[in-house]
């Protein structure tokens, strides 16, 4: 056997693996292979959405199911003994792995990152490779795990033996946190971004310390109704009825599979605790408030919990006079785990001042990295009265006959203190026109607005543009707020994917933070976002990937500048590019249809970041002493301005067209025209250029559609990158037919080419090699396959005279 002609994965069967066996490792509960632990980037340009490649372990080893101890990168014996190790280490910098191998298949280099300084790298001979208990034996030495630690640390995952498996972040938050608790620390926090199943992570965490007895009653805490509900009956089912709820009202939950579960409740009707469940869920509002008799977890004593789980603990536990505090403050002698997407941090209030810094951090940037979360367009709309500000005319009288305050209102005004109906119609009408262009108007969409009452104004105007929708269903518009119960009720159809309606929602700040919207396409922002915290919490409504209704990626309009934040260094996620504006394309005056919005274009006018006037609101009041609007009718307002924008990989803010994008990804890779064509002629299988390029989001389908040609690839290279003259496909075929390529074959194979060089116009297939095509029509009625092989004289010769007639199509350019 001559080695050095294997492939890697005849490296794998025949030399790795063995020594793997050899040294002890279980094939079925210790060895994986071919490892996917991302999902690849979500990649959208234009109106193309694809997927990067998965970064894939070619082993992971495992000392139990969910614990990983070790890497290993196998190259072919082509190449040296330690290739793979840099890659290896970079999988197992993400996968929190300690070990890192590389092999060729005649040793292995071992990559310690326990290990001190100076003794980090050595070769071992294949026979050689550690045995499990060896590397657990260094693992727990490099975590400090005492006997006891190491029980727990080892205690099993819950497996309901479906195969679903736990994603390779929430194994390390997981990991992380049983380990520290594991270790004495009492104070965790897990900072997980919105979408990435927390509580999931949550349950996998309280079901490995309940098991192994550390644990015994847990205390899960969440400020919304519908978590709590839909923790039960989903994540938290296999707790099964040891498990209840802090309320007193009964409920009957629909779970993920359709089936209906009534919820087990830990209160009667007066209030009275039933102290023999192990796992409470709870609503902080339910069990404190202001007065005494309202501070129900005081009936439980301040050692009836071992653990408790603060769901979104950015929302009160953080400052020390909240709820909350008080509720942790009774149960001190407990373990406490926040989990949180957005810690916040400021004079008054710290996360971290409370838990300590986080054990573990998946960021919003990395989950889209990874393809876990939905990336998202940005859309920047410029009002002329924002951007302008107004300013009453002398003795203007408002909607009921009430001078208007002679001053300059600007954006920080508007809905909130004065009201410009016109400037609400226009939001109303470009959303209305951003659905309609998009060619689905049943996308999800949540609309932000500064108060209750703006909401309502909303969705008034919303229904005014919408009416025949509406006619069909008056849920296709509502209002979902705190003071609205007919909207809060159609709060679980909006968020259920298989519920249709509600389709467009107001709000003002109910849906922005810990609803699962999972189907959520549009987020417009029509109130302006102070805090951090609440512009992440906001984002994370969209980021929510959805496969089955072929969600991935969302849009988020802003009218008021609210995306700002974008700039700011504490922002982690990058927004992505969706359309731009055709060559010359005018800003679009508002008496008419804005060219292209929600198409793949965008205006070429840019406004200056800050060019909104910025004066401190000063609050009217009526003659109660109480706040009240004033409402002007009659002003107008307009669209001065759409921008697109998103942040390259470098964390600027670009504004690019896709063409200019293509022709610098393209200049990139392909340093000169010669040296795409040496590539191009060098390779046999056209496609693999296509599929390589696809693989770094350039889709050339949608750059050829944009200059609405019917070209080759190798013509758009050349176009694009080159400025080389473009041919059409067909206008190659008629080339090759002039120069007489086909004559030197016989009749059957003459009609074999033809027919290739016809579909080539059609279709612009570039494995014209390939002998599956000889299956389908028109080959099929000219012969078996075999029989049309055989007119070439056989495959060889078949494959030849396709390669001679490929390299003919582009002769007069390479």
């Amino acid at each position: 056997m001559d080695k050095r002609s294997l492939s890697e994965r005849d490296i794998c069967t025949k030399f790795i693996t063995p020594a793997l066996r050899k040294a002890g490792w279980d094939e079925i509960l210790q060895i994986r292979e071919e490892v996917s632990f991302t999902k690849g980037r979500i990649i959208v340009r234009g109106k193309l959405v694809s997927r990067g490649k998965a970064k894939r372990a070619d082993y992971i080893l495992y000392f139990k199911p969910n614990i990983p101890l070790a890497v290993i990168e196998a190259k072919d014996n082509a190449n040296s003994l330690g290739a793979g190790i840099q890659q290896g280490l970079e999988y197992a910098t993400a996968l929190d792995i300690p070990f890192v191998f590389s092999s060729n298949g005649d040793g292995f280099v071992f990559h310690d990152r326990t290990a001190p300084a100076g003794a980090v790298e050595t070769t071992l001979a294949l026979e050689a490779f550690p045995a499990p208990a060896d590397l657990w034996a260094r693992y727990r030495a490099w975590k400090g795990l005492s006997p006891e630690a190491e029980q727990i640390v080892l205690q099993d995952y819950y497996d309901d033996g479906s195969g679903k498996q736990p994603r390779y972040y929430q194994v390390n938050a997981v990991n992380a946190a049983i380990e520290a608790i594991a270790k004495g620390r009492d104070r965790i926090l897990l900072v997980m971004a919105t979408g990435t199943g927390k509580t999931y992570t949550a349950f996998q965490i309280i079901w490995r310390l309940w098991k192994a007895g550390r644990k015994k009653r847990i205390l899960f805490l969440a400020d919304r109704n519908v978590l709590i509900d839909q923790t039960m009956v989903n994540d938290f089912r296999p707790f099964g009825p040891a498990m209840a709820k802090l309320s007193t009202e009964s409920k009957t939950i629909e779970r993920q599979d359709g089936s209906k579960v009534d919820l087990t409740l830990a209160l009667d009707k007066k209030r009275r605790i039933d102290t023999a469940f192990e796992i409470y869920l709870g609503l902080y509002q339910a069990i404190t408030g202001p007065e005494e008799r309202q501070k129900l977890y005081k009936e439980f004593s301040p050692g009836f919990f071992d653990l408790i789980v603060i769901d979104e603990c950015h929302r009160g536990s953080a400052a020390e006079d909240s709820a909350w505090r008080e509720i942790l403050t009774h149960f001190s002698g407990a373990t406490q785990i926040g989990l949180t997407a957005t810690p916040k941090e400021t004079e008054y209030v710290s996360n971290t001042e409370y838990f300590g810094e986080p054990v573990f951090t998946y960021s919003l940037k990395q989950g889209i990295s990874d393809g876990f979360l939905a990336p998202y367009k940005v859309v920047k709309v410029h009002i002329d009265r924002d951007v302008e500000g107004y300013r009453p005319e002398l003795g203007q009288l408002d909607r009921y006959g009430v001078e208007v305050e002679d001053r300059l209102y600007n954006a920080k005004d508007f809905d909130r203190n004065l009201v410009l109906d016109d400037r609400t119609k226009l939001v109303a009408k470009k959303v209305t026109e951003f659905l309609k262009e998009s060619g689905d108007r049943f996308q999800k969409t949540i609309v932000f607005c500064v108060d209750q009452e703006h909401a309502a104004r909303m969705r008034q105007a919303l229904v005014n543009e919408n009416g025949g929708l509406v006619a069909q269903n008056h849920r296709y518009v509502m209002r979902i707020t705190g003071n609205d119960k007919d909207g809060q009720d159609q709060l679980g159809n909006f968020i259920d994917p298989e519920s249709t309606y509600p389709v467009l929602v107001t709000t003002s700040r109910l849906l922005s933070t810990g609803v699962d919207a999972q189907t959520c396409r549009l987020i417009v922002l029509d109130r302006e976002v102070g805090s951090m915290t609440e512009f992440k919490q906001i984002v994370g409504r969209g980021t929510r990937v959805h496969e089955d209704t072929k969600k991935f990626y969302f849009t988020l309009i802003d009218f008021r500048g609210a995306t700002s934040h974008f700039a700011d260094p504490d922002f982690d996620g990058d927004p992505v590019q969706i359309y731009q504006p055709g060559e010359g394309d005018p800003v679009s005056p508002p008496d008419e249809t804005p060219h292209g919005f929600g198409e793949d274009v965008q205006a070429p006018y840019e406004a200056d970041e800050g060019e909104t006037i910025i004066d401190g609101p000063r609050v009217p009041t009526g003659p109660d002493g109480g706040t009240r609007k004033i409402y002007v009718d009659g002003v107008g307002a307009k669209v001065i301005a759409e921008r697109v924008e998103y942040l390259d990989e470098n964390g600027r803010l670009v504004t690019e067209s896709l063409r200019d994008f293509t022709k610098a990804a393209l200049k990139r890779r392909f340093a000169s025209l010669d040296d795409f064509l040496k590539r191009w002629k060098s390779i046999e299988r056209k496609q693999a250029i296509v599929e390589e390029l696809e693989a770094e989001g350039l889709a050339l389908a949608v750059v050829a559609d944009e200059i609405g040609k019917n070209l080759d690839p190798f013509d758009l290279i050349c176009h694009i990158a080159f400025d080389r003259k473009a041919l059409t496909r067909r206008e190659r075929a008629e080339n090759v037919r002039k120069r007489d390529v086909l004559t030197r074959y016989g009749p059957q194979a003459r009609a074999v080419l033809a027919a290739l060089l016809e579909k080539y116009c059609d279709d612009g297939v570039l494995n014209l090699d390939d002998t599956n095509v000889l299956k389908i029509t028109p080959f099929s009625g000219m012969g078996s396959v075999v029989q049309l092989i055989n007119a070439f004289g056989g495959k060889k010769s078949f494959q030849k005279a396709v390669h001679e007639m490929q390299d003919a199509l582009y002769q007069e350019t390479a």
